[in-house]
Formats: structure tokens, sequence, C-alpha cells
């Protein structure tokens, strides 16, 4: 799903010289070194007057995709996304506010403006960028991407794997269930094109949310499920102890998860692309990834417009 332009972070050693050479450079005028800025509020300075005079940046979120967003124990928020943001909030120094939105209806919601941005594990691809529809016809403006994570899809089988399932042909004949709306939904109807040349149908069942896809795995119901990595190794370590499901395969190709921004909104999206690297150097991102243990989805910096 999403291939990103990759920036290695510099080296410590390298860093420490860049800042040397550059109170070096200061100290060559007349008045002494100048104080060095601060990044952070240099950041909250860019943010755009609507969101700093509102102090609060609104999010779309379909709060249902373990452990990328889904309700804690206490009924808010919890997970990946819900906590980069909430990190994101504290640079920016805005209250997060989760507008909870069904994953089909983010991003013309957004264009809608019923909040700020979306971010809930959206894949960002060519179609969104540029408001096509499955036929490649422009259907609304289209939005631009802050990319921040990077997730390959993967498919998810009974445990035991009792279809010899491995890879996307082997759904040729079975029927395969999907989120609506999602990459994966994607992914399912173009192996449909490519089971019909094999005379062997793929159905494709879809659903609202996760989680009733999944179920419908559990039940015998699909012989497999398409899903998001980190979606798909969670359900498979979590759901009945470990012993429901299991991943098949290896993952498809990787694109990133962005920060949906409406295409009018350059500011806000340049503001979010410095603060998601500003993150990324303070050493908290690689923290909250570790936490949820998909650290190897970090993204090496913040990209905007990365996805295939």
């Amino acid at each position: 799903m999403r291939h990103v332009p990759q920036v290695r972070r510099p080296a410590a050693a390298g860093a420490a010289l860049a800042v040397a050479g550059a109170l070096l450079l200061t100290g060559c005028g007349g008045d002494g070194p100048a104080a060095a800025s601060d990044p952070v509020k240099d950041i909250r300075a860019k943010l755009p007057k609507a969101q700093r005079s509102a102090g609060v940046l609104r999010i779309g979120m379909d709060v249902n995709l373990a452990p990328v967003e889904f309700h804690g124990q206490d009924g808010k928020p919890a997970g990946l996304d819900p906590e980069l943001a909430a990190a994101l909030g504290r640079i920016l120094d805005v209250r997060i506010e989760f507008v909870d939105t069904p994953f089909d209806k983010l991003l013309p919601n957004l264009q809608g403006k019923q909040f700020d941005v979306a971010m809930s594990a959206i894949s960002d691809v060519r179609q969104r960028r540029e408001g096509l529809d499955e036929n490649g016809k422009q259907v609304n403006p289209g939005v631009d991407f802050v990319d921040y994570f990077i997730a390959g899809a993967s498919i998810v089988v009974p445990k035991g794997n009792p279809k010899g399932i491995k890879t996307l042909d082997d759904l040729c004949g079975k029927t395969v269930a999907v989120q609506q709306g999602t990459t994966q939904d994607d992914i399912a109807t173009r192996q449909v094109a490519v089971c019909a040349h094999t005379g062997r149908q793929l159905t494709v069942h879809k659903f609202d949310t996760d989680a009733k896809a999944l179920a419908e795995v559990a039940s015998g119901a699909a012989a497999a499920g398409v899903n998001d990595f980190p979606v798909a190794a969670y359900a498979a370590k979590t759901t009945d102890g470990g012993g429901r499901f299991e991943l098949t395969g290896a993952q498809s190709t990787s694109n990133p998860y962005g920060i949906a921004v409406r295409k009018t909104d350059t500011d806000l999206r340049d503001t979010l692309s410095k603060a998601v690297d500003q993150l990324i150097r303070s050493g908290e991102y690689d923290k909250i990834l570790g936490k949820w243990n998909v650290s190897a989805g970090a993204a090496q910096n913040a990209v905007v417009n990365g996805g295939i």
C-alpha cells in the first residue's frame, strides 16, 4: 500500500557538528552569538489562525481499527493514531478533538468541512489525492496527505489456514471479507478481475467495519480477510488469545498512512508536516510506535503526498 521516499535521520555526531558550525558562524558577528530559535515555537507560529484562535484541531477518525484506533476501556479513542495525534497537539499547543466517523465518510466529510483533518489509517494513494472514482473519473477535489507511517496489507485466515491460502491468487474461487472504502477493498476489487481470467470467481463481502469483516472470517463464511498489517497482526495475536486467526503470505506493496488535509489548506498541511518531523526528532514518535508493537512501520520523516 505505501512506499514513501525516506530521508535518513542525521547521525548524532553529524548533528553535533552541524550545530557547532552554526554557532561558529553566528559568533562571527559583532554582537556575539544569536539565540538559537525554538523549533516548537516556530511551528506553533505557523499554525493557521483558525486553529490557533480556536485552540483546537478537529480530527475525523473511524475509531474502530485496533491497534491503530479503537475505544479504550474509558470509552475514549486509544491506539496508535490517537496517541500520535495527542502528541502533535502538544507540539501545536492545541486541544485535539476526535470526530468518530465511518471510514468511507471520512474524506467526503473532510471536504464538507465537518473537521479540520482526517487521520485514521488512511492510505495515501493517487485515487484519493486526485479525487478519482474506481473508473478514474474525478468526482471530488481530492486531498493532500502528510505521511507519517508505513504499512502493507496482509491476508488473515482462520488458525491453521485450512484452505491453504498463501497469495491473493489463492483467493480465486473463494470468498474474502474486507472493510468497504479501504485500500484492502481496492485490492480485493482488482483481484476479482484477475480471478475472472482463471474462471474461478472471487466473491468479496464488504462491511462497514473491520471487526465485522474479521467476524465473517471467524465464522467460516469467508475464507480470508485482507487488512492493514498492524491490524491483521493485532487480531492474530489477541483474538481468543491468539487461537482464532493467523497471517499468511507476504505483505502486499506498502503505502503510507497519511493525515488527510483539504487541498486549499496548504498552510495547515505544511505546519502538520513540520510537526510530524519534530515528533520524530524528539524521540516520542518511536516510543509511541514501540508501545503498540508497530515499530517496523516507522517513517524516517514526514512526506507530503508520498504514496503511489
